[in-house]
């Protein structure tokens, strides 16, 4: 995934998503996701502490390639608190003109939740630069392929409930990456390296094909 307004790039396709109950887990899960090759990451507005947390990340000098952002971002409020703290983009699960609006005129990348034609036709209105499709395994990639057809030439993420035995699909429907949270984190940090390998490894085999 990239974007032409932004120095931001999601060439592994691959978005970890940072949803923890409390900040030391968030802090010990994105620091694993990193060291596993993991060059995107989400910390979500639900998540303690989340924009101390950004900060920390974003501001973090051995980093350099990670691009840090905000998720579950649901006002205006939330945007101007990422930016403050070094988010590159804005995350959300649905299509808020409030919070599109205030991501661009933060020079932030937006990227809303979206389900729907019409909110399809919404968020792109609205200034959007990419687009989530949420909830993706609720919906199909069949769904997807219907969806796109009359919005050609926009880069689209799939969120919630991805699995490996998928991606493939997700491709050829015309995703170019993947939010991940519990896929990846759901085993405990020690089993972060290989899942994240094996992800890797299906989406660039898939967009090879």
């Amino acid at each position: 995934m990239a974007n032409s307004n932004s120095d931001v790039s999601f060439e592994s396709g691959l978005v970890g998503i940072i949803r923890t109950k409390t900040a030391d887990e968030a802090r010990s899960a994105a620091s694993a996701l990193i060291a596993a090759g993991v060059d995107v990451i989400e910390f979500t507005t639900t998540t303690p502490a989340v924009f101390d947390l950004i900060e920390e990340f974003s501001s973090d000098t051995s980093n350099k390639t990670v691009h840090v952002g905000l998720g579950t971002a649901m006002t205006r409020s939330h945007v101007l608190s990422g930016k403050d703290a070094g988010a590159k983009f804005v995350i959300s699960p649905h299509v808020s003109q409030e919070v599109i609006e205030a991501t661009k005129q933060a020079g932030l990348i937006s990227i809303p939740g979206v389900a729907s034609p019409t909110e399809v036709a919404d968020a792109l209105r609205f200034g959007a630069d990419m687009l989530k499709f949420f909830p993706a395994s609720s919906l199909g990639p069949n769904y997807l392929k219907s969806v796109r057809d009359p919005f050609p030439g926009n880069t689209w993420m799939a969120t919630g409930g991805i699995s490996i035995d998928t991606i493939e699909e997700w491709v050829l429907a015309g995703v170019s990456g993947f939010g991940l949270g519990s896929p990846l984190l759901s085993g405990g940090l020690a089993e972060i390296p290989r899942r994240v390998a094996e992800f890797k490894r299906a989406i660039a085999n898939a967009k090879a094909k």
